[in-house]
């Protein structure tokens, strides 16, 4: 028997450890949180994208009655950014996520599904999309990759 030992590495830090262009981008990704609809699990989720053109893409997540058919804010902005910008690459993402009824300070990192849709982006444009993520209020968590989050990667060369 073999074993495999998988590292990640997670970078904490305050939001005063953030510069410039990554505190714009987490108070986009909160007011994109703002304008989630959530009106069945009552959890907020707001994502900001930094593309390399400098444009930036929010998405909020969107509920549906019929559970299986909303959407994560994660990917919400994903399919904006590739529908409306398809030449850009994602640099940097953003993520707030928390309940209504409190301020979670747990960081919340993206969902399996949105963590594949990720993926796919970071195998698209060839470089690795650096994404922080948090609560309401906290630490934040930063990876530089998507690959720490989802070390064994499913990608086209899988197909």
């Amino acid at each position: 028997m073999k074993q495999i030992n998988i590292h990640s590495t997670i970078t904490i830090l305050t939001e005063q450890e953030l510069n410039a262009i990554e505190l714009d981008l987490k108070n986009q990704a909160f007011e994109a949180r703002s304008k989630a609809y959530a009106p069945y699990s009552k959890f907020t989720v707001g994502a900001a994208l930094l593309l390399d053109n400098g444009v930036v893409v929010k998405g909020s997540n969107q509920e549906n009655a019929a559970y299986p058919s909303g959407l994560c804010a994660e990917r919400v902005a994903i399919y904006y950014a590739g529908a409306n910008y398809p030449d850009a690459k994602i640099v940097k993402m953003f993520i707030t996520a928390s309940p209504q009824d409190r301020d979670l300070e747990l960081p919340i990192p993206p969902c399996g599904s949105c963590r594949q849709a990720i993926a796919e982006y970071e195998f698209k444009q060839d470089i690795s999309i650096e994404i922080f993520f948090m609560g309401a209020k906290g630490d934040i968590y930063k990876s530089d990759s998507l690959k720490n989050l989802l070390p064994f990667v499913f990608d086209k060369n899988h197909l």
